[in-house]
């Protein structure tokens, strides 16, 4: 089994559920060390009040075959994200992957609702949720990322810098959110670049989380029973699919080219030849904007 992770030390703050989780196991199972961030433990919840935890996550890494480390960690807390630094260092003396998957916006959106009549506390813990974890997290880990060249940034988000352009996103909220994370990682890689580490943005694409999982009432195992009622959701794809790309981006020599660009799992797909955990590569973003968008019926072929 191929490990070309191996001896590299990664980071996934926000690896709880979703994407994290999916990114974090990846990172596992091509042989690298992850310690994975969360406020949800097997000791306490976090307002999600849902049943995944660090440790958890921490368990499915090294059941992938890689060296998974829990921490209990509140990135809007700069104390506790520095001590987790000063932790890495401590027992690594290295930092070769960071991705910053921190989120926890979920309950604090309204779906179109117009900036003056949504809940305004909501909408401002959203943007310190989603942007300012992300910048207090950077802060701290780059020094030591910065310590060997080669070093790998990974701002998660949803959607690409092209889709996100031209396409109002839920609300002001969250549109100004995700664009945030995305020029983010434009202006990382502007400041990364020259000291031999690279920073890019990335986007699964409509996700099979734990959370939306539960939104449709089906489990990973039947999910194709929703698209009885949502049909689009064929273009779907599980946690892991991200989590390959963010693998095959730290494992490539030349992963500088990419340095401040906008990418998905889809294209990255098709880029360094992985699947998705059934086999298919879904390209959602695609499929979203020349299917979904136009009303057009549902219709995956060509996009998996």
């Amino acid at each position: 089994m191929s490990r070309p992770l191996e001896g590299k030390i990664a980071l996934v703050a926000g690896a709880t559920r979703g994407a994290g989780r999916g990114i974090a196991v990846e990172l596992g199972a091509a042989g690298a060390t992850v310690y994975v961030t969360g406020r949800s433990t097997r000791a306490r919840r976090s307002e999600y009040d849902r049943p995944e935890t660090v440790e958890d996550t921490a368990d499915l890494v090294t059941a992938a075959g890689g060296h998974g480390i829990a921490v209990p960690v509140d990135h809007l807390e700069p104390g506790r994200v520095r001590a987790l630094i000063d932790r890495v260092d401590r027992e690594q003396g290295r930092l070769d992957v960071l991705v910053n998957d921190i989120w926890g916006g979920e309950h604090l959106f309204e779906w179109d609702t117009p900036v003056w009549e949504h809940d305004l506390d909501n909408g401002l813990r959203l943007l310190r949720l989603a942007v300012e974890t992300h910048l207090v997290t950077s802060h701290h880990a780059l020094p030591l990322l910065l310590r060997r060249p080669g070093g790998l940034v990974v701002e998660m988000t949803d959607g690409t810098a092209e889709y996100n352009r031209d396409t109002y996103r839920v609300n002001l909220f969250y549109d100004l959110a995700k664009a945030s994370v995305l020029r983010m990682a434009f202006a990382l890689g502007h400041e990364l670049g020259p000291r031999g580490a690279t920073a890019v943005a990335l986007t699964p694409g409509w996700l099979r989380s734990e959370l939306m999982l539960d939104h449709f009432g089906v489990r990973e195992d039947d999910w194709r029973d929703a698209l009885a009622d949502v049909p689009h959701f064929a273009i779907s794809e599980t946690p892991r699919y991200v989590g390959r790309a963010v693998a095959a981006l730290a494992a490539d020599p030349d992963t500088a080219r990419w340095n401040g660009r906008s990418l998905s799992s889809g294209a990255l797909a098709r880029e360094y030849g992985f699947t998705d955990l059934d086999g298919s590569r879904p390209d959602a973003w695609r499929y979203l904007a020349e299917v979904q968008d136009r009303g057009r019926p549902a219709d995956t072929t060509g996009y998996r």
